[in-house]
């Protein structure tokens, strides 16, 4: 799959291709999406601890959950 720009709509062939890649069983394509998530939340975390603060003038990532 293609990266998107952030604030691009998902496109329903995107969709159809996540849920052909695991063969049909959405529930399997939903555990895979929250795992990467989870590991892009991970991620974002140990770039905050790492990056100074002067480095983006106060900015930190917003955990924003709906």
């Amino acid at each position: 799959m293609r990266e998107q720009p952030i604030g691009e709509a998902v496109e329903d062939d995107e969709r159809v291709k996540v849920i052909a890649y695991h063969r049909g069983d959405t529930h399997a394509a939903i555990d895979t999406l929250l795992e990467d998530i989870r590991h892009l939340r991970r991620q974002l975390a140990l770039t905050e601890g790492a990056m100074s603060r002067g480095m983006a003038r106060g900015w930190r990532p917003s955990y924003h959950r709906d």
